[in-house]
């Protein structure tokens, strides 16, 4: 599926299941809690703490959970993620093209 694809699957899905777009504002704090669910199960898998009883671990569907309130900002505010992607690849590349091959901090 591309990036033009998700953000028209997500607007389908919406105007057939869920009514409406939630605010941008509700989404924004949808988004942050998402993220914040993420880092629980990161910090759990590969950091120090351990995980309580029940406790979901289910990496990919936290990070699906992320990309699907990403692609409904997108459309509510108007943003290609493909167009916008493809910008900041080129904004990256020539920002970075050396930056990391030249890092001593990177090689092994």
């Amino acid at each position: 599926m591309t990036l033009e694809e998700l953000q028209k699957t997500v607007d389908q899905w919406i105007k057939t299941y869920g009514v409406r777009y939630f605010s941008e504002l509700t989404n924004m704090a949808v988004l942050t809690e998402e993220v914040g669910e993420l880092a629980r199960i990161m910090a759990r898998t590969y950091g120090d703490q351990s995980f309580k009883d029940g406790e979901k671990r289910d990496l990919g569907d936290e990070m699906a959970d992320i990309l699907w309130v990403l692609a409904c900002l997108a459309n509510q505010t108007g943003v290609d993620l493909t167009e916008s992607f493809r910008k900041n690849l080129e904004k990256k590349t020539a920002r970075d093209k050396e930056r990391h091959i030249n890092n001593p901090k990177l090689k092994s």
